[in-house]
């Protein structure tokens, strides 16, 4: 396999769990979510409903000053991203993989087998895919949608200095709205495979 360890960053409500699972499956390695949130929450103490939302969001009573106070030392949020870095590139070391979110991409910058991969979609796709899933709130699907990626876009942007979505961060952006759930899996897989690999054109010596 051409990319050993394959990232998927995602907007909320995008598919990119779906597509993360669905892509594993195809290549027959494991998908890493909910897993890493136990392995932190097992290392550091912290409860895992707490990891899963602190890990990747800042916390919404704050936003863009959510990490400004260390007078006291680290945040909880400073410690759960030592130790989500560590998990991550332990799980990327042990093989061949698909990590779902959690600044993946940044955490495993520096290998050379990674495909890292932004999903992203129209608002209404991603507004009626959040409702069947998770159900009616007393926020506006929305305005839900704006905050998860606001909270989502801040801890990124504060632990790796790059913006959260940018193309140029990714080696590959899918519209999942446009492309479809599977298609985009299948695209994924292919790539990780080498199958898009084109040799470049041997010109003749004159």
């Amino acid at each position: 396999m051409k990319n050993r360890v394959i990232t998927i960053s995602r907007e909320f409500g995008s598919g990119g769990r779906t597509i993360g699972k669905k892509v594993a499956e195809k290549l027959g390695i494991p998908c890493y979510d909910a897993e890493i949130i136990q392995e932190m929450a097992k290392e550091t103490g912290f409860a895992p409903d707490y990891v899963k939302e602190a890990g990747e969001y800042a916390p919404g009573s704050f936003l863009s000053s959510a990490f400004s106070n260390r007078m006291f030392g680290p945040t909880n949020e400073d410690i759960l991203w030592e130790h989500q870095y560590k998990v991550i590139t332990d799980l990327a070391a042990k093989g061949p993989c698909v990590i779902v979110g959690r600044n993946a991409d940044y955490i495993l910058k520096d290998r050379k087998d990674t495909l890292n991969v932004f999903i992203h979609a129209d608002m209404d796709f991603r507004a009626d895919r959040i409702v069947r899933l998770y159900g009616e709130s007393e926020k506006s699907p929305q305005n839900r949608l704006n905050e998860k990626d606001k909270r989502r876009k801040v801890n990124y942007q504060h632990y790796t200095g790059r913006n959260w979505g940018e193309a140029k961060n990714y080696d590959l952006c899918l519209k999942s709205s446009t492309l479809g759930i599977e298609t985009c899996a299948d695209i994924i897989a292919e790539m990780a495979m080498g199958a898009n690999h084109v040799e470049p054109p041997v010109t003749e010596k004159k």
